[in-house]
Parts: C-alpha cells; structure tokens; sequence
C-alpha cells in the first residue's frame, strides 16, 4: 500500500513500433516539450494524486496540494469527480507552444463542456470536449482565437485517443482515434498550458478518467502524429 506522500513509478509496456522494430517513445524525439506517462511519475496522497512528474527532461511536473482537488489514482488512471471541488494538476512553469507542436492524451470522459487542459492563469487558453444542442465538436483556443472540430461521427464521450497537431503553417487538425474529425482550420498564436483538468480560473473542470498526455514542440510530421497514436492506442 502507498501512503501520504508516496511515490510510485512503472512503465507502460505497450507503445508505438517503428519498422526498424525498435519500440518508440516520446523520449526518443528532442521535440519531446512534456510527458505526463502512464502509470509513472505518480506521487500519492492516499490513493488520490498530488503530483504527475514529467517524464521528459524539462520539469513541467503537475501537482495538486489542496487534497479536495486531488484526482483518484487505480491501475495506472487518474479519475477527476468535479462534483464537490475541480479537481486539477497545476505546474509552476507554462508550457509554451508558439508553433508546430503535437499534442496527444488518453481519456475517457464521463461529461461534455469539460477541459482536459489549457492555462489556469491566462484566459481562453484550452483544449475543450463540446457537445452544444447535439454537435459534439473539440475546441482549440488560445490567444489568437479558437477552431472547433465537429466529430463526423462517434461522440466527445467515447473512451478514446485524441491527437491535435499544428503546423508550421499554422494549419491545426484534431484527430480521434487515429483519424482526423474534419478539416485543417488555420489558426496562429501561442497556446499556453500548466494545467490539466481545468482553465482559468478553475473553470470547465474535467470529468472522467484520463491515462496519459504527452506534448511536443516546434515540430510535426506524419510519422510523429502516428507514432503518438500507436502508442494512446495500446495503453
């Protein structure tokens, strides 16, 4: 059993397999900007989350001291229950994202309307699950605007993979298990992150279960894109 202040710390033994038959992590890019890894870099209060360490080399480490708003932890997944308090990670530092980037996570939302993460500091900075009068749609915000992606089919509630990548033409797409929802939209600026579960201030807090987020930066390829969707897709 671990207790208050615990730590624990494992991999993931399924992830994406390039053709040399190598398997492939996110540590094996330098575009490699924050890696919240599953069922690793946890730190326990209880059986609830109070920190999520990066698991890349820049220290974007997630915590959470007020312990209402701490996510359960079983098996590897953080389950956020926003019915009492807003349950959220916070980091001290602000990821950046100011050009290309590829952002993935592995979710299983329990309701709509909710971010999965964005700036809990800076307004109107987020990544959103939307279903407004019967149209699911993803919503990218930042600075500069927003883009939703009305899903073609399926549902924001589906237990799935998302991958949302931006190049350096500022063209976003927002993919769901392995397939893009709908156009590329254009949308420029900087796009702020140091939290998960939340945006400022505490608002639209997430609900249901999350395994995994991994961001890169100033980069984007095909490759990478599938090589990040191999991986959400196994865990």
């Amino acid at each position: 059993m671990i207790g208050l202040g615990a730590s624990m710390t494992s991999s993931s033994s399924t992830a994406a397999v390039l053709d040399s038959g190598a398997v492939w992590l996110p540590s094996d890019e330098s575009s490699l900007e924050a890696w919240y890894r599953f069922n690793t870099g946890i730190t326990l209060n209880g059986s609830d989350v109070s920190a999520w360490a990066d698991s890349s080399s820049n220290s974007f480490n997630m915590v959470q001291a007020d312990a209402d708003e701490q996510p359960a932890f079983s098996a590897g997944v953080l389950t956020f229950d926003p019915s009492s308090d807003p349950q959220n990670l916070q980091s001290s530092s602000t990821i950046t994202l100011n050009g290309a980037f590829v952002v993935g996570f592995k979710i299983n939302p329990a309701a709509s309307n909710v971010v999965v993460m964005g700036s809990n500091s800076v307004n109107n900075e987020m990544f959103k699950l939307l279903d407004n009068t019967s149209t699911e749609k993803i919503r990218v915000k930042n600075d500069s605007g927003v883009v939703d992606f009305q899903l073609s089919s399926g549902t924001v509630l589906d237990d799935a993979y998302w991958v949302i990548s931006r190049d350096g033409s500022n063209n976003v797409t927002a993919f769901k298990d392995g397939s893009a929802v709908a156009a590329s939209q254009i949308l420029s600026g900087t796009f702020d992150i140091n939290a998960i579960g939340v945006r400022n201030s505490d608002t639209n807090p997430y609900n249901g279960t999350m395994k995994e987020v991994v961001i890169f930066k100033g980069a984007t390829s095909t490759a990478l894109i599938n090589n990040v969707s191999s991986r959400l897709s196994g865990l």
